[in-house]
C-alpha cells in the first residue's frame, strides 16, 4: 500500500466552491445561453417549503465538519423527497472525508453522484478516497470520469472566471495524480506479467499531474517510485533529485531514496554520490504524458461556404429527402401553405388562464379575470396577429416567417426597421391549442412567459438573439462579436447541409473540375459514417444541447471558419439550471437536454452509439416519421444490432420477462421509456441504459422518479415494482456475452 501524504486542502478548496455554487441562480431551460443572458432566476426560491428553505441554507453556511455533517443527516433524514438531495449527501461525503470516516463518506458522496453524476469536483474527491482505500479500478474510473466532466463544463458561476482555468489544473492535476497511484498499486498487488504495463501507464499519468501542477512535488515523488520499482533507474534518480533540489515536501524522503539506490549498485569505482547520480540522470528517458483529450477532431484549414443549392446538383434524392426535413423547415419565409395554426375558428388567444403541463397532460384553467390578447386572422389570403396592447388598440403584424413543421409551430413578424420578432404565442398541433408555451416551461416571474411584454420588441422577443442559433445557418454578426440584435444576420434560414457537414465551397469546386482526390474523415463534407460517436454527438449538439454556452467568438456565433467548423461549447453545470429540467431522482426531464440525457448512457460512454445510430436525418418518409427513426416498424433493431443476443424471439422474451412482441417486451419499453417533456407530449428519454429503479420511486413517487414498469402498469404501486423486480433478479440466468 502507497502511504502518501493527505491532499485534503485542494479538496476543502474545491466543496467550499462546489456548495457555494448552489447560491448561484437558476438558468432557464429552452433558452439560448450566452455568457451575457447566464443564470436569470435565484435557484434558492425553488425550494417551496421554508423549513426546508431554511435548513439548506443554513447547512451551505456551516463549515465545521462535526456540525455540517449532523445538519445534513438531519437533512437527509427530515426532508426524503427534497430535490437538493445531491448537494446535501455531498456536504455529508466531504465531512466524513474531512473527519476520516472514508467509508461512509463514500457512501454518501456515491448517492450524490447517483442524483448527480456530472459533478468533477467531487468526483476527484471520491476518486483520491478510493485510491486510498485501494478500490484501483473505481478510483480510475472516478478520476477519468472527472477528467470528462472538467474538460466539458465551465466553473460555477461563484468562481471568477479569471479564476476557473487554474483551479481546473489543479482538479486535473490530482485526477491524474489519483489515476497514477492506483495504477501503481495494481502493479504492486498484480501478476507480475502485468506489472511493467501498470508502471508505463502509472508513469504517463503521473508525468500528466506534474505537467498541469508543477509546484506539488508529490506527484513527482510517486513517479520516482514508479521508476524504481520499473527497474528504470535513470528516471528514478531524476525525478527523485527534483523533489530533493525543491527542499520541501517529499525532500527527506526524496534524498533517503538516492541513497538506497546508490548503495544498491554497490559501485567499487570509488564514485562518489554526486556523480553517480549526475551520470544516471544523463541516461533518463521519462515517459511522455498522455494527451489531455485524445480522439478530438483535427484542426484544419477552411474553405467557405457553398450553400445547400450547391449539393444539389450531386446529391438530388438526399437534398429532396432533407428539404422535407425538420431541420429544413426550422426557420421558413411566410408561404401559407407553411401554416399549420388555426387562424379561423379556435383562433383567439386569452391571457389570465393558468396552464401548465404535469404527468404528460396539458391543464388549462379558465380564470375569471382572463382577458383576450390576441386574434390570429386570414385577411386576403395572408395571415396575421392583431394583439391589444396597453394603450387599449389593437395592433396587426403580419406573419413574415414560420418557425417549425411538426409537434409545435411558432411566428414571427419583420418590423419595418428589419429587426425579426416571435409572438408569444404559438400553435401547438397536438392539442390543437393556442398556447403561451413559456408560461408552461418557465419559472414564475419570467419575463418572456408575460405576453403583455410583446409590445416592447426588445430582446426578449428579437428572434435573432434568441433563437437563430439553432434555427438558422451560419449566424454571425456584421461589426463585432456578441448576440446583439442590431447587427445579426444568417446565411440561410432552418439547418442547411453543411451546419452538419462544413463549409464545401472547395469539395464543390474539386468535384466540378474532376479532381476526385481522397480526403480525410473530416475533410468538409463530412463522411458521418467515418467518424467516431463523440464527434458525430458533437455536431449534433451545435442545437440539441442545452447546456451549450455560446461564446461568439470573432463574430461567428454557430459556426467556425477555423479549426472545426462545429463549435463545441462549454456547458453549464447542471446545479445551474431551473429545477425544471430534472426529476427528483436526477434524471433529465426536459428533451431539450436530449444530448446530456444520451451522454449519461454507457451506450454512449463505452459504446459506439451516436444519433445516427438510429435516426436517418433526411429519411425518405418524413411525414410518416417524424422522429426520423431508422428502424420505424421494427425499433428494437436499434438496440439488438449490438445485443445481438437478444435477437432471439425466446433470448429476448426471458430478458424482459414479458411475452414476444408485446409492449413490454421491447427494449424502449424499459430502457427509453416516455418520460421527457416535448412540445406537450411525451418523448422517450435518451438515457438508454434506463433501468426501473423502484427504490427511488418509493423514494420520490412516481411523478418525480417516473417508473416505467408503473407506466404501463399504473394500478400498482412502487413497493410491488420492488417485489417483481427482485424475483426477477433471484431467476436471472447468467448474463450472456454479446458482440
Amino acid at each position: 500500500m502507497l502511504l502518501m501524504r493527505v491532499r485534503w486542502l485542494a479538496l476543502g478548496i474545491a466543496a467550499i466552491f462546489a456548495c457555494s455554487g448552489l447560491l448561484s441562480a437558476a438558468q432557464t431551460i429552452d433558452s439560448v445561453i450566452t455568457t451575457a443572458s447566464r443564470a436569470p432566476i435565484s435557484i434558492t426560491d425553488e425550494i417551496q417549503d421554508p423549513a426546508e428553505r431554511a435548513a439548506f441554507a443554513e447547512l451551505l453556511k456551516t463549515t465545521d465538519p462535526q456540525k455540517t455533517l449532523a445538519m445534513a443527516r438531519s437533512f437527509l433524514g427530515r426532508f426524503p423527497r427534497s430535490a437538493f438531495l445531491a448537494p446535501v449527501a455531498e456536504r455529508a461525503a466531504r465531512a466524513s472525508f474531512d473527519l476520516g470516516d472514508l467509508k461512509s463518506g463514500l457512501d454518501d458522496a456515491r448517492f450524490s453522484l447517483e442524483l448527480l453524476p456530472e459533478n468533477p469536483l467531487l468526483l476527484v474527491a471520491v476518486a483520491d478516497v478510493e485510491a486510498r482505500l485501494e478500490e484501483n479500478d473505481t478510483a480510475i474510473a472516478s478520476a477519468r470520469d472527472a477528467l470528462d466532466y472538467l474538460d466539458r463544463f465551465a466553473g460555477p458561476a461563484t468562481i471568477p472566471a479569471r479564476e476557473w482555468p487554474d483551479f481546473t489544473r489543479k482538479q486535473q492535476a490530482t485526477a491524474w495524480f489519483v489515476i497514477g497511484r492506483a495504477l501503481v498499486n495494481e502493479a504492486l498487488g498484480g501478476q507480475s506479467g502485468d506489472r511493467q504495463a501498470f508502471l508505463h501507464q502509472a508513469a504517463g499519468a503521473l508525468t500528466r499531474a506534474h505537467d498541469l501542477n508543477p509546484k506539488d512535488m508529490e506527484p513527482v515523488y510517486l513517479l520516482g517510485l514508479t521508476y524504481r520499482y520499473a527497474n528504470q533507474l535513470p528516471n528514478a534518480v531524476l525525478e527523485f533529485s527534483t523533489v530533493y533540489r525543491q527542499g520541501k515536501e517529499f525532500s527527506s524522503e526524496s534524498y533517503d531514496q538516492l541513497q538506497a539506490i546508490y548503495q544498491a549498485a554497490k559501485t567499487a569505482s570509488g564514485i562518489s554520490f554526486d556523480e553517480f547520480l549526475r551520470h544516471l540522470v544523463q541516461e533518463a528517458r521519462p515517459v511522455a504524458a498522455p494527451p489531455t483529450t485524445p480522439g478530438s477532431a483535427p484542426a484544419m484549414r477552411l474553405g467557405g461556404y457553398a450553400g445547400s443549392a450547391a449539393c444539389e446538383h450531386c446529391h438530388a434524392a438526399i437534398c429532396r429527402q432533407w428539404g422535407q426535413s425538420g431541420m429544413s423547415r426550422m426557420l421558413r419565409p411566410y408561404q401559407p401553405e407553411n401554416v399549420i395554426g388555426d387562424f379561423t375558428k379556435d383562433n383567439q388567444f386569452y391571457a389570465g388562464e393558468a396552464i401548465s403541463f404535469q404527468d404528460g397532460k396539458l391543464q388549462i384553467v379558465p380564470h375569471a379575470g382572463r382577458a383576450l390578447l390576441a386574434r390570429m386572422v386570414i385577411r386576403n389570403g395572408r395571415n396575421f396577429f392583431e394583439i391589444e396592447q396597453s394603450d387599449g388598440l389593437w395592433r396587426t403584424y403580419p406573419v413574415d416567417y414560420t418557425i417549425g413543421s411538426k409537434w409545435q409551430q411558432a411566428y414571427a413578424t419583420r418590423l419595418p426597421n428589419g429587426q425579426i420578432h416571435v409572438f408569444p404565442i404559438q400553435y401547438n398541433r397536438i392539442e390543437k391549442k393556442w398556447v403561451n408555451y413559456w408560461q408552461v416551461i418557465d419559472e414564475p416571474g419570467s419575463e418572456r412567459a408575460n405576453p403583455y411584454n410583446w409590445e416592447r420588441l426588445d430582446a426578449s422577443t428579437n428572434y435573432m438573439v434568441n433563437c437563430a442559433v439553432c434555427h438558422t445557418s451560419q449566424l454571425h454578426n456584421t461589426r463585432s462579436s456578441g448576440f446583439d440584435q442590431e447587427n445579426l444576420a444568417f446565411r440561410e434560414p432552418g439547418v442547411d447541409c453543411e451546419m452538419c457537414h462544413g463549409p464545401s465551397a472547395d469539395h464543390v469546386e474539386a468535384m466540378s473540375a474532376g479532381n476526385y482526390a481522397k480526403k480525410n474523415p473530416f475533410d468538409p463534407p463530412v463522411d458521418f459514417g467515418r467518424i467516431g460517436n463523440r464527434e458525430f454527438v458533437a455536431i449534433c449538439s451545435q442545437c440539441h444541447m442545452q447546456s451549450a454556452e455560446h461564446q461568439g467568438g470573432a463574430g461567428e456565433l454557430n459556426y467556425s471558419s477555423a479549426g472545426t467548423f462545429f463549435l463545441k461549447s462549454v456547458e453549464l453545470p447542471f446545479t445551474e439550471f431551473s429545477r425544471g429540467a430534472f426529476y427528483k431522482d436526477g434524471r433529465f426531464k426536459q428533451t431539450t437536454f436530449i444530448v446530456e440525457a444520451l451522454e449519461r448512457s454507457q451506450c454512449f460512454r463505452k459504446g459506439q452509439v451516436s444519433c445516427g445510430t438510429c435516426h436517418n436525418p433526411h429519411g425518405a418518409d418524413e411525414a410518416s416519421n417524424p422522429t426520423s427513426l431508422k428502424f420505424k416498424d421494427h425499433p428494437d433493431l436499434m438496440c439488438t444490432g449490438c445485443h445481438t443476443q437478444f435477437q432471439d424471439a425466446a433470448a429476448a422474451s426471458a430478458h424482459t420477462h414479458h411475452p414476444y412482441p408485446s409492449e413490454g417486451s421491447r427494449c424502449v419499453s424499459c430502457h427509453m421509456p416516455r418520460i421527457m417533456d416535448a412540445l406537450l407530449f411525451r418523448a422517450r428519454t435518451h438515457r438508454i441504459d434506463d433501468i426501473p429503479n423502484a427504490q427511488m420511486t418509493v423514494r420520490f413517487g412516481q411523478a418525480d422518479s417516473p417508473n416505467a414498469c408503473l407506466l404501463c402498469h399504473q394500478e400498482k404501486t412502487p413497493q410491488w415494482v420492488a417485489a417483481e423486480l427482485q424475483t426477477w433478479k433471484r431467476h436471472a440466468a447468467p448474463p450472456a456475452s454479446h458482440d
